[in-house]
């Protein structure tokens, strides 16, 4: 398993793409973070006398989480697109199903390549961040729950990615088909809100379990969410392998 995911990185950083997708990514949000912080400068004064005012990592921080998670919705599919379905299409799938491995392990290894590309996206946004340590003081609790929701957002699309990826052949269909279930699950709660309730549109929404933990709210709802998102869909993927080597 650990191997599949070493060489599933290693072909990652090996594809141009993700390196176009990595350095686009890190511009952006440095542009975004910058903008932030000129804001916040501009308001600083007249938000200081304020009791309870929002601090930096509330107006910077947190809003920059939320940017890289949407950055990161949008190159998902870019780059999961090839995990299964470019296999098949090369017809080395047949090859990788035949080895010693299970399902589990070969879509375990594909997942966790692919998500380690991901956080170390997450990694170098948070860096961002936690140089404003130096000189102000930043809320380390929602901080750390901004991330912690960041990463279980990454981990859900990629699940979710792979799991588009292992139903077709042809990755550009994998890439629309992943990027339309995910704009579909991060829009799904507008549908909620208009009606006035907390419906499970909403409870279906990525967005609307992200949002609390931006907040420094992690409870265990969110967290439940999340994790069933990332199960369901890998099981579904292993199912999807399990069925094709039988037949």
């Amino acid at each position: 398993m650990f191997n599949i995911a070493r060489n599933e990185l290693h072909r990652l950083f090996l594809s141009p793409l993700a390196w176009v997708m990595l350095a686009l990514a890190q511009v952006l949000l440095a542009y975004l973070f910058l903008t932030h912080i000129d804001y916040f400068s501009s308001i600083q004064a007249r938000i200081s006398a304020i009791p309870g005012a929002p601090g930096v990592t509330e107006m910077v921080a947190m809003p920059l989480l939320t940017n890289a998670a949407i950055i990161i919705l949008l190159i998902t599919p870019l780059l999961t697109m090839r995990s299964l379905a470019e296999e098949r299409r090369n017809d080395t799938l047949p090859l990788l199903t035949s080895a010693p491995l299970s399902s589990t392990q070969l879509v375990l290894g594909k997942y966790l390549g692919n998500l380690l590309f991901f956080l170390l996206i997450a990694l170098m946004t948070l860096l961002m961040p936690l140089s404003l340590s130096i000189g102000t003081q930043l809320d380390w609790y929602q901080l750390s729950a901004g991330m912690l929701g960041l990463s279980l957002l990454i981990a859900s699309f990629t699940a979710i990615g792979i799991f588009m990826s292992s139903l077709t052949r042809q990755p550009t269909i994998a890439a629309v088909s992943t990027f339309s279930l995910l704009f579909l699950l991060w829009i799904i709660d507008w549908a909620g809100n208009s009606a006035g309730d907390y419906s499970v549109l909403s409870w279906l929404s990525l967005l609307s379990h992200f949002e609390p933990m931006t907040r420094g709210q992690v409870n265990t709802q969110d967290l439940s969410f999340y994790l069933i998102v990332i199960a369901a869909f890998l099981l579904l993927t292993v199912r999807r392998l399990e069925r094709e080597r039988l037949d």
